[in-house]
Formats: C-alpha cells, sequence, structure tokens
C-alpha cells in the first residue's frame, strides 16, 4: 500500500506533463501561421478528395471515364466548369480526373504511412522494450531490409503483386516501417529507464501497459511528425511508380499517372502537366511544412538551435 502511494504522484505527474506538452504545442502552433495554412491546404485536398462524387455530377456533370472527343485536348476554359483544368486526348476532363486523383493518391499515402506507423510502433516498442535476442533479431532484419536498394525491392514486389491501390499501400506501408522502427526503439530505450517506468515495473504493471499507455504517449507525437513527412514520400514513389508503368493503371486515375500520361502528350497539350504537377508538389510541400511545424511545436529547442 506504501508503495502505491509513494508512486501515485509519479503517474498523476506524468500524465500532467503530457498534457502539458499538447498545450504547449498547440499554443505555439496557433502562432505558426505558414503551419497552419499548410494544415488547411492539406484539408482542403482532402474534402475535395471525399466530395468527388458529388463535385463530378453536381457541379462538372461528368465522371472521371466521361469521352468527349469534340473536345479532346481542349485547352483550359472558364467558360465551361468541366474544363476549367482543360481536357485530354479523348476529351475527358481533367479537373474531375484531378478530384479522383486526390482520393486515389492520398489514400494510398495515407493507407501506407498508417501501416508504416503501426508496423514501426508495435516492431520499434517491443525492440527497445524487452531488448535481448528480439532485439537482436529484428536489428538484422532491419538492417538487411535497410541494406537492399529500396527502389530494386518495390519494383520486384509491384511487379508480383499488380497495381491495384491495395497492393499498393500494402506494399508501400510494408516495406518503410523499418526505419520509423529504429526511431521508434531509440526512443524507448531512452524512456524505459526513466522514474516513471521503474515506478511502473515496481508495483506490478505489466510490460504491455508501461509500454502502450506509458511508453507510448511520449514517443507517439514525435512518431506522427515522422510519419506526416511518410506521406509525402510515399505519393512520391507513387508517382514514381506510375511513370514506370507499375502504378495506378489507367482509367482510374492518380496524380502519379496522370502526370506520366501527360508527360506522353507534352508537345499537344502541355496545360495537362500543371494541374496534377501542381497537386503533387503542393500536397508534398505542406505535408513537409506541417511536420516540420508540428516539429517546432513539440520541441522548440530545435528550432532555436
Amino acid at each position: 500500500m506504501a508503495t502505491a502511494e509513494a508512486t501515485a504522484p509519479a503517474f498523476t505527474l506524468t500524465q500532467a506533463t503530457n498534457a502539458s506538452l499538447w498545450a504547449n504545442a498547440w499554443y505555439r502552433l496557433k502562432k505558426d501561421r505558414l503551419t497552419i495554412a499548410a494544415a488547411v491546404m492539406l484539408l482542403t485536398f482532402v474534402v475535395l478528395a471525399l466530395l468527388a462524387d458529388v463535385l463530378a455530377q453536381n457541379l462538372f456533370h461528368k465522371s472521371y471515364t466521361d469521352q468527349d472527343l469534340l473536345n479532346n485536348y481542349e485547352k483550359p476554359t472558364l467558360a465551361d466548369p468541366a474544363y476549367w483544368f482543360g481536357g485530354d486526348e479523348i476529351g475527358r476532363s481533367q479537373i474531375v480526373r484531378l478530384l479522383y486523383g486526390a482520393r486515389v493518391s492520398l489514400a494510398v499515402g495515407f493507407g501506407a504511412a498508417f501501416i508504416n506507423l503501426t508496423l514501426g510502433i508495435l516492431v520499434g516498442l517491443s525492440m527497445g522494450y524487452f531488448r535481448g535476442w528480439f532485439d537482436d533479431l529484428m536489428q538484422f532484419v532491419v538492417t538487411t531490409l535497410n541494406a537492399i536498394p529500396g527502389l530494386y525491392l518495390l519494383l520486384i514486389v509491384a511487379v508480383f503483386f499488380g497495381p491495384s491501390p491495395v497492393a499498393l499501400v500494402l506494399i508501400l506501408g510494408s516495406l518503410n516501417w523499418p526505419g520509423n522502427a529504429l526511431y521508434v526503439r531509440g526512443q524507448t530505450l531512452s524512456l524505459r529507464e526513466r522514474d516513471f517506468v521503474t515506478a511502473a515495473r515496481v508495483i506490478g504493471v505489466n510490460s504491455a501497459t508501461i509500454m502502450f499507455r506509458h511508453i507510448l504517449r511520449n514517443v507517439l507525437p514525435l512518431v506522427f511528425i515522422v510519419s506526416a513527412i511518410d506521406v509525402g514520400q510515399i505519393i512520391l514513389t507513387e508517382s514514381a511508380l506510375s511513370f514506370l508503368g507499375l502504378g495506378i493503371q489507367q482509367p482510374l486515375p492518380s496524380w502519379g499517372n496522370m502526370l506520366t500520361h501527360a508527360a506522353q502528350d507534352l508537345s499537344r497539350g502541355p496545360w495537362l502537366v500543371w494541374a496534377p504537377g501542381a497537386a503533387i508538389f503542393v500536397t508534398v510541400l505542406c505535408l513537409y511544412l506541417v511536420g516540420d511545424g508540428l516539429r517546432d511545436a513539440l520541441d522548440p529547442r530545435l528550432k532555436e538551435s
């Protein structure tokens, strides 16, 4: 009883410190106009992607597969909402395809990043907390995966599993977790020796509770920062795979295959490159800005240094 009473303040202090961390981070983040603007832009892309069906039917009156040979290579015009961003070689609306492409590209990016985050946390926490033979084994696995050129491994797996959106999410998520795992492991090794973790072990708290309630809550903010950057990298990777013919296949649009397709008709329709290229650039830039802003908000010492 005396031990439990003595250690109770440690848990209260840990929870209060965690709450204070988020409160202070939010206070600093609200003053960072660039990060807020980037987050609003990202949210706008997500909302537009979710509303792609509604906008296509009620504003543009076209689907992403509708063809109109009378408007092939139609230049951008304000006269017809469906061709605000022009039309491709078979008259498909670029703006409609851009909206549906946003849905696919963002789903691949966030879906793969979620798998990456989940695997990285589970493996990294276990490596750092239990150490011993499991840590040695997983370090060997991670080192081996990191030694293989990522692009080659990605190409082999993509050829084997095919280019469907679900396959891309699983492939990109399953191949990108080692970096997160090593990062989480490093943080866990430091946190497992802290007083609040030692106190939890003394009073008999089980390992799973210590890992996921006490250690994870301190690791998670920094992992979110890494994951925000991961989403941008995954979107770029999907675009690169589309350029190589291993990404999302037509007629289903993604920003990557739209850009690849437009590059083949650059002489006849140079405007076809603008929309998907700008969408990829702005989205990746915003993700990096949000990640950088979160890092500064959660650890202002990095910004000061």
